[in-house]
């Protein structure tokens, strides 16, 4: 199985399949609007701004698994987003990325890489390479431009 058979419903309407990002680099990133990390938005903008041109998409996932730091609807956290750190990167609904019912995604990355690939808290970062290959996992704390996760990209991207 590949990453690029999955898909997530877009925070604005219609399906973001994962398919569609063949061939380039996706970072995965399940997010909450309030949460110590939430300041992340604005590098994870930067990132896809720097290296959006070049083959790399940033997909924000809400959720409210941790915390309930992710309480708003789609619309309330499109705003927020926007206002905030003018997030133009795509993003989709609020999913479940723990468990039973989490997203199948989420199901994948465990299959693929153990229960500690399971994201901890917020903001954790799954990085997909050109092939739909799980290409590393970064936890919450790691920015999103830290020097390893730079260097990662950089490599897929080459």
């Amino acid at each position: 199985m590949s990453a690029h058979q999955f898909a997530f419903q877009h925070i604005s309407g219609g399906e973001l399949a994962l398919s569609a990002y063949s061939g380039g680099a996706v970072l995965i990133v399940n997010t909450a609007s309030q949460c110590g990390f939430t300041p992340q938005y604005r590098d994870l903008q930067g990132l896809w701004e720097r290296y959006g041109d070049k083959g790399l998409t940033v997909i924000g996932v809400p959720s409210n698994d941790f915390g309930a730091q992710e309480p708003g609807t789609e619309s309330e956290i499109v705003s927020f987003c926007e206002v905030n750190y003018s997030v133009s990167f795509p993003m989709v609904t609020k999913q479940v990325v723990l468990g039973e019912d989490a997203h199948p995604f989420y199901k994948w990355v465990v299959a693929e890489a153990g229960e500690g690939a399971a994201p901890k808290w917020n903001f954790h970062k799954y990085l997909i390479g050109p092939g739909g290959e799980l290409a590393g996992t970064f936890p919450s704390k790691v920015s999103p431009l830290d020097a390893a996760l730079l260097a990662e990209i950089d490599a897929l991207l080459k």
